[in-house]
């Protein structure tokens, strides 16, 4: 490793770049309280537990066609364009890059089992980590034919999916749409009680993920959307480098075209009344109007730090993506608490639009303790543990 070799200091950080991960971060907890609080079956199918109707359909509504897979699609599309961003510094530095960050990729993993394992089964770190070991080998493509790449993989779950829906078995299929209400009971029993008991549900469910779904699913999403990512990145576009002409232009047909294929999703779903087979066929319009979506988000983003870079919720937001690696981990931390059998017991027991406001209160904690730990130290603790493991010597922390 070089003498200049070390992470890269916050003073040469994109602010547009952070503010739009701190955004990210934030709605992604949109959807994500839904597992926290109910059984993991209303990500899938939202008529199967809790109330819908009135201001819980709203609630429902408004997340799934603005939120739900836009956020997460974002998310994922800046990791991709922080593995350019990493690799690109790291070679100008002459530090050994595969090295840095096969070992950066392999703690995430390790990050990602403990998170996984003893807090939350929804956890997106090891699918992060072990899809970075390999996506990092298309840094050096053009950013063309990364985008080409991206997309191409991520048509291969939608293309199972469809064809499952119309030529397959589906039985299968239907008691994992809806299952028997003594299952559903077993979930909320489960975690409404105690930490070691909800191993019983949390371990198998994540070695699930882990495993078969993400060899069906979580990998081509996940590995399409970072070569995206990395695409966009090679573009100027996550950096803010494109002129305000081309951003609003992408505002505004990304959101038109994203909310457009969303809504003729819930269109298609209610129009079909839930049916199982119908189920498989709507998620591919949220799947895909996910990209324009998290697209139009960027363009907002990028314009409004552009404009206000110094503004106060430019640096909120800019403050909280600073410390993303610590602040997901939080969210689960701070969720848990409230749903689980070990801290307040909530779980099943929240509507939809109750759940809202615990996401409002997290939210309001995060961006506090966000900004008061970044005005003594330089990192978040998880990103400090994370560099200082990946260098493999003591990263300096406090603010001079």
């Amino acid at each position: 490793m070089s003498g200049n070799g070390g992470p890269t200091p916050p003073s040469e950080r994109v602010v547009g770049l952070d503010a739009l991960r701190g955004f990210a971060l934030l709605g992604i907890l949109v959807v994500n309280v839904r597992l926290f609080s109910m059984p993991e079956v209303v990500l899938l199918n939202p008529t199967a537990y809790g109330d819908f109707a009135g201001a819980n359909y709203w609630a429902w509504f408004a997340g799934h066609v603005l939120v739900e897979q836009k956020f997460i699609t974002l998310f994922t599309l800046l990791f991709g364009g922080g593995i350019a961003l990493f690799t690109r510094n790291r070679e100008r530095r002459g530090d050994p890059v595969l090295g840095l960050h096969l070992r950066r990729s392999g703690l995430l993993v390790a990050f990602g089992l403990l998170h996984a394992y003893l807090l939350w089964y929804g956890d997106v770190l090891v699918a992060y980590g072990v899809t970075a070991l390999w996506v990092v080998s298309a840094r050096h493509e053009t950013a063309r034919r990364q985008a080409v790449l991206g997309l191409g993989l991520l048509l291969v779950p939608s293309a199972t999916e469809v064809l499952s829906a119309l030529f397959s078995d589906l039985s299968a299929f239907v008691q994992t749409w809806r299952p028997a209400e003594a299952a559903l009971r077993a979930e909320v029993e489960t975690y409404r009680s105690g930490w070691l008991a909800q191993m019983a549900h949390r371990v198998p469910t994540s070695f699930e993920r882990q495993t078969a779904g993400y060899l069906a699913s979580t990998g081509w999403r996940v590995s399409g959307s970072m070569l995206l990512g990395m695409a966009l990145f090679e573009w100027g576009v996550l950096t803010n480098d494109r002129s305000r002409r081309f951003y609003r232009q992408l505002a505004a047909v990304g959101g038109v075209t994203g909310l457009a294929v969303a809504l003729a999703g819930v269109w298609y779903v209610e129009a079909s009344n839930w049916t199982p087979a119908a189920g498989l066929l709507w998620r591919q319009f949220n799947y895909w109007g996910s990209l324009p979506l998290a697209s139009a988000y960027v363009a907002l983003v990028m314009l409004y730090a552009r404009r206000r870079p110094d503004g106060i919720l430019t640096r909120t937001l800019a403050g909280i993506g600073r410390t993303a690696f610590s602040n997901y981990l939080l969210q689960s931390v701070l969720a848990t608490w409230v749903f689980y059998g070990h801290g307040l017991g909530l779980f099943g027991r929240v509507t939809r639009f109750e759940a809202l406001g615990i996401v409002a209160a997290i939210w309001v904690v995060q961006a506090a303790l966000s900004m008061l730990w970044l005005q003594r130290f330089r990192f978040g603790p998880m990103e400090w543990l994370w560099r200082t493991l990946t260098y493999g010597e003591r990263q300096p922390l406090r603010i001079d």
